[in-house]
């Protein structure tokens, strides 16, 4: 399926209708994006200074085996293991950045429903997509393999063409919040960003301070898209 056929741009009413409904919730089983750390504790993972995190939660939100991406780039989740509070050292606390071990436990909320995790955590490597997203050279084939993955990708969410439709409304208003573009093509909004999220994994679209935009490989898919498709 390549081409963008005008029924399937923003406003053709059946789409609208399937994408509010049908958008399966989800995310990447490889990464992981319910864990904030500080941008001087990256910095500090990054040099090795830092190689683990502590949370309290009443269920871990990230597993061995996985990734984060942040301001720095990828970060490897090495283990994740249940501790006890009363057996953290000082030097325990050092190597999550904290100067003291009273200085960590007083940044972690408490509850008779919640327990101590400790994230082992190593630096990566630069986040593949930045140099994925500049790739404005693709060739045609690499273009078709794409919307074939994207056809896919929509029709088992039973969305036909919802892909590109999201893409050329990101095209036509970057940079505007996403409750205003999820209500343009009647969705909530956060079916529309898990949708988002699904591109920007394949290096389509970047996140701004507010909204979206196309990334280089996203216009060079679109216009692709639109050449095939007519126009």
């Amino acid at each position: 399926m390549t081409g963008v056929p005008r029924s399937a741009l923003p406003g053709s009413p059946h789409l609208l209708v399937a994408l509010a409904r049908r958008l399966p919730a989800g995310v990447s089983a490889t990464y992981h994006v319910r864990m904030l750390i500080k941008r001087d504790v990256l910095d500090r993972i990054v040099t090795g200074e830092v190689d683990c995190a502590f949370r309290s939660w009443k269920r871990p939100t990230v597993r061995a085996g996985g990734r984060l991406r942040t301001a720095v780039g990828e970060l490897a989740i090495n283990d994740v293991s249940a501790v006890d509070a009363d057996t953290l050292t000082d030097e325990d606390a050092g190597k999550a950045g904290y100067p003291s071990v009273d200085a960590l436990k007083a940044d972690l909320p408490t509850g008779p429903d919640r327990n101590l995790y400790r994230i082992a955590l190593r630096y990566r490597g630069a986040d593949a997509r930045v140099a994925l997203r500049d790739d404005d050279e693709m060739p045609d084939h690499a273009c078709a393999a794409l919307l074939d993955e994207l056809a896919h990708m929509d029709a088992r969410a039973k969305i036909p063409q919802s892909s590109l439709v999201t893409l050329s409304l990101i095209k036509r208003r970057p940079e505007r919040p996403a409750v205003e573009l999820a209500a343009e093509i009647g969705m909530d909004k956060l079916p529309f960003k898990r949708h988002v999220r699904r591109l920007k994994e394949r290096g389509l679209t970047e996140s701004m301070a507010v909204g979206y935009r196309l990334s280089p490989r996203g216009e060079r898919l679109l216009a692709f898209a639109g050449g095939k498709g007519g126009g």
